[in-house]
């Protein structure tokens, strides 16, 4: 069943953005998500956390925009965190061998530094 893409952005710290996505990421989808991302990237967030957990299916369109957010963190210093998605998209991040590449967490609170004890 075809389901759209959803995209929530909030703020999970001052200067982390945690974007959730839901539905499927593929080809008629990708570069709607890809809009949003460098709408985001022009406010600069220190950290992007890409939460994957709620997204269906993805496709070689939707990973070739995750890998070109990923470049472009890279190049402007920027942290991109991935919260890992379910088997099937998991399944294709361990193919690609992206699982390795990128930052990879089980849940977004877990991409914020730990509390410095007082």
């Amino acid at each position: 069943m075809d389901q759209p893409l959803g995209i929530t952005i909030e703020s999970l710290a001052p200067d982390t953005v945690c974007v959730a996505l839901s539905g499927e990421l593929d080809f008629s989808r990708a570069y709607t998500f890809d809009e949003e991302m460098r709408r985001l990237e022009l406010q600069r967030p220190a950290s992007i956390v890409l939460d994957l957990r709620k997204l269906n299916f993805c496709d070689s369109a939707g990973l070739g925009r995750v890998l070109a957010l990923s470049r472009r963190a890279q190049r402007d210093g920027r942290r991109l965190v991935v919260v890992r998605g379910c088997r099937a998209v998991q399944r294709l991040f361990a193919l690609t061998a992206l699982d390795m590449r990128l930052e990879m967490v089980s849940e977004p609170r877990a991409a914020l530094p730990a509390p410095t004890p007082v």
